[in-house]
């Protein structure tokens, strides 16, 4: 996979209209993939992933929960992109809490 990719669970709204949300947004190319989906389930698999969240696959690598949303500002246009240097300033531990409590109840939304 040459592109850089969002894996998204196709199941759950909240996600499937954050990906529309952001590729409606994009100004660098990041290809939506469904997590369910052969090609997200292989994807997955080839980076030895099996935690439930969203996944970033930037420039090879992948990273997961609050580090993959806070990158996906990095392919949105300016008036987005700018909160990203921002959004670092929260510890990791702290925004990965906040990343889990909200995707605790993402399917009931």
């Amino acid at each position: 996979m040459a592109k850089d990719a969002l894996l998204i669970d196709g199941l759950c709204a909240l996600c499937t209209k954050t990906g529309s949300f952001i590729k409606n947004r994009q100004a660098k190319e990041l290809e939506l993939i469904e997590q369910n989906s052969d090609e997200g389930m292989r994807i997955l698999e080839d980076h030895g992933i099996t935690i439930d969240s969203v996944v970033l696959i930037r420039n090879g690598k992948a990273y997961t929960r609050s580090s993959a949303a806070i990158r996906c500002l990095l392919y949105m246009k300016w008036n987005w992109r700018w909160m990203y240097p921002f959004a670092w300033i929260i510890p990791l531990p702290i925004r990965d809490i906040a990343y889990i409590l909200i995707s605790k109840v993402r399917k009931k939304i």
